[in-house]
């Protein structure tokens, strides 16, 4: 069965010529995208079709198909591991070959439990599964490789922020995280993403390097820039890298939802934001790594929008330096 038989004849819309152009002049190992797909305020744009509710499988056939997108992030993974069948859904929508980035459970990377936690008298405490390598390979990894291996372009582990008593200092968060890594296959790529400044270290930085996982820069509320970011001695620890413009540092997500719901345009252009990424989208041609470089509607407000501009930058600074 073809893509176009899954959704009918109508399926596949002509492609904007404009994209086309501008895709063609991106490097194939720069793989931009978005967190997450489901947005009716991508209609004209991303969707031609018209959609009844989110439909996840059948929104990320046509997402695929959109020319600068080469990758996409599974961020709902984060607060449940998909289904088998789930995977199936979205690796039957995708063409062969195309990497997503996921989230992992915050089951395991959580190292307090949220207040609204599923598990009976334990919200707000202690994760007891937190950095539970077993519980990762078994209800993660497990799915995704009998029923999405083609497709697990990355794993991206989100350590969201830490306070009081629950930071580790960076030598013990070090060690913990080495024994962590140690014990997942090598057959999968890996990426840390961290949400405190104070954990970012030269020691976290050989950890990743030994078991070659890549450093996930990202623009977040507490974080430095992404250009703050890269002028870090260890951040491209990996054969590949990570990036997710998710917010304008300083600015709450709450705050960001409210703003720019529901995401049809670009409302607040972050220059810095953009430079930061052609900065590292420049670095990583240079040193010929993969990138895979995801933006978040809560950035500027529309997620394709941004990535169309740094596209463009990234574009019109090469043919400068080669003119």
């Amino acid at each position: 069965m073809t893509q176009p038989d899954l959704f009918g004849p109508e399926a596949l819309p002509a492609l904007n010529p404009e994209v086309v152009a501008l895709a063609r002049a991106i490097p194939p190992h720069i793989r931009f995208g978005t967190s997450t797909w489901t947005y009716d305020g991508w209609f004209g744009d991303v969707y031609r079709r018209s959609y009844r509710g989110p439909q996840p499988a059948k929104r990320l056939e046509e997402y695929a198909r959109y020319p600068l997108f080469r990758t996409v992030g599974i961020d709902s993974a984060f607060y449940d591991p998909p289904s088998e069948e789930e995977l199936q859904s979205y690796a039957r929508a995708l063409p062969p070959g195309f990497p997503c980035v996921s989230k992992v459970w915050d089951r395991i990377t959580a190292r307090r439990l949220s207040q609204d936690a599923g598990q009976p008298g334990l919200a707000g405490m202690r994760n007891p599964d937190f950095l539970n390598a077993a519980l990762f390979k078994e209800a993660v990894l497990g799915p995704y490789e009998r029923s999405f291996r083609d497709h697990a372009g990355c794993f991206v582990f989100e350590f969201q922020s830490m306070h009081g008593k629950d930071i580790p200092d960076p030598l013990q968060w070090a060690d913990q995280l080495d024994v962590f890594l140690e014990q997942l296959p090598r057959d999968f790529r890996y990426g840390v993403e961290l949400r405190n400044p104070e954990l970012l270290t030269d020691l976290h930085g050989e950890v990743l390097k030994r078991h070659g996982v890549a450093h996930v820069f990202n623009s977040w509320t507490e974080m430095p820039s992404i250009g703050e970011q890269l002028d870090l001695a260890w951040v491209f620890p990996a054969n590949f890298t990570v990036a997710r413009a998710l917010l304008k540092p300083g600015r709450r997500y709450a705050d960001a939802v409210k703003q720019f719901q529901p995401y049809d345009r670009i409302q607040e252009p972050l220059p810095g934001l953009r430079a930061d990424l052609v900065r590292l989208v420049t670095e990583a041609h240079r040193r010929r790594v993969e990138a895979f470089i995801l933006a978040n509607n809560r950035a500027e407000g529309n997620a394709p929008g941004t990535i169309r501009a740094v596209a463009r930058m990234w574009q019109e600074g090469d043919l400068q330096g080669t003119s």
